[in-house]
């Protein structure tokens, strides 16, 4: 399945990719930088032809947690430093992919665990196994099987593992405790069931005021699509597509099933509509619960006044699964990157999983790597721990080429079930359509 366009040949790149007039190019052409410090053309950005560039996609409140991680690294005096850019996240993918192919891409990049088939696939990352070697450095004593095993195609690794973020549950202790929900012995709400899940929410339902919601969440979009994908494996729902990405292998029933799941969550009144931002809707104190991702974690604890708990995503059904996807980082191919860059990219990119997967856990996400989750520091940090397991029971995207483009299409599908244009059996039945379109 997977075949390289290109590969990285050893000894072939002579220059940096900063030293090639970069002045001149943020003369020529505007960076054109947002309010929150994105760009919209980073190839336009001048650059320090000394540091390697390091193009991230963290524009929410993980970015800054990235921002430390490089300055740390930068203060400990490496060989070649890293300036970072921050890209629109709903553009990064484009952008790294032109730029790449015209030969103008970065030093070092950012690909989730769900998207590096794909970018695999059209040679767009080159693979760190000669670089790996050269600084001693075996990743399988440092990151679990799977993680290793998500960067890995045709037996080369393609990229270093940073984070998992999974799908948890979040609650307002204050709004339990007006609701007569009590906490188990471990902090977190005690839902070992589908009717235990309905319990605490009615009885959320019953003290919460009017403008608020028992659970925030969106009215569409990947966090609806998010908890489909948790119910679906937790009914013990098959792979969505087989190993080689050739046959749909989704089960039809249980989706159905899962769908109708998540569509009760509305019908009962448990879901607000209108929640665009569902992260913001319960960081104002209006909702009970909170399904969201990790990387919450590190903004909701610096809201006033907001008393919190988090938990995995609970096991309502007979599997424990939860969404998920990792952060990986990337080394984009250029072949007039030199080879002592490369190597000096590829050193960043172990240190900042490594060394810097502390600092990178203070953003919510959980480390890839084994020494940090291990480490005392890790486990007093608040939060993290209680939901650390949410490692153990993730269910990763399908490892092929053409994912990104079956998630937006079941996206899509799901959501006229959400809106109420469709019933279950209908959305589902265009859900398998779009799996089945895009077989790579």
């Amino acid at each position: 399945m997977w075949k390289r366009k290109f590969r990285k040949k050893r000894g072939g790149g002579v220059k940096s990719s900063q030293e090639e007039g970069t002045e001149e190019q943020g003369e020529e052409a505007s960076a054109d930088v947002n309010d929150d410090g994105t760009v919209n053309n980073p190839e336009a950005v001048a650059v320090d032809k000394n540091k390697l560039v390091f193009w991230s996609l963290f524009s929410g409140g993980d970015g800054e947690f990235m921002d430390k991680m490089i300055s740390e690294y930068n203060e400990g005096g490496p060989e070649k430093q890293v300036q970072s850019i921050m890209l629109v996240w709903a553009d990064y993918y484009t952008k790294l992919q032109t730029a790449v192919a015209a030969g103008k891409g970065p030093d070092i990049g950012v690909s989730h665990a769900s998207s590096l088939p794909e970018l695999v696939e059209q040679g767009v990352v080159a693979p760190l196994d000669d670089y790996l070697d050269e600084l001693g450095v075996d990743l399988s004593t440092m990151y679990s099987e799977t993680s290793l095993e998500s960067v890995t195609f045709d037996g080369s690794i393609y990229a270093v593992p940073l984070d998992t973020h999974a799908e948890i549950m979040y609650f307002n202790k204050d709004i339990l405790d007006q609701a007569g929900v009590a906490l188990n012995d471990k902090g977190q709400l005690a839902i070992a069931s589908e009717d235990d899940f309905y319990a605490v929410c009615d009885k959320i339902k019953a003290v919460i005021p009017e403008g608020g919601s028992v659970i925030s969440l969106t009215n569409n979009g990947d966090d609806p699509y998010r908890v489909w994908w948790a119910t679906y494996f937790q009914m013990g729902g098959t792979p969505l597509v087989n190993e080689d990405g050739s046959e749909v292998t989704m089960d039809k029933d249980i989706a159905v099933k899962a769908a109708e799941f998540v569509k009760s969550l509305y019908d009962k009144g448990y879901v607000a509509e209108g929640i665009d931002d569902h992260q913001q809707f319960f960081q104002s104190g209006k909702a009970g619960i909170y399904i969201g991702g990790t990387w919450g974690t590190g903004a909701l604890e610096k809201t006033e006044n907001l008393n919190f708990g988090a938990m995995p995503y609970p096991q309502m059904f007979d599997k424990n699964a939860c969404w998920a996807d990792s952060h990986t980082l990337i080394l984009p191919t250029k072949k007039d990157r030199s080879e002592e860059d490369s190597k000096a990219a590829v050193e960043f990119m172990v240190s900042a999983s490594e060394k810097g997967g502390l600092t990178w856990a203070g953003s919510g996400q959980i480390p890839a790597s084994n020494a940090v989750r291990e480490s005392q520091e890790y486990l007093d940090m608040p939060y993290r721990s209680s939901y650390m397991e949410a490692l153990e029971t993730a269910v990763l995207p399908s490892k092929v080429s053409t994912f990104n483009a079956m998630k937006s299409g079941m996206i899509d599908s799901l959501n006229t079930l959400w809106s109420g244009d469709t019933d279950a059996e209908e959305a589902v039945g265009m859900l398998y359509d779009e799996l089945d379109t895009n077989l790579p």
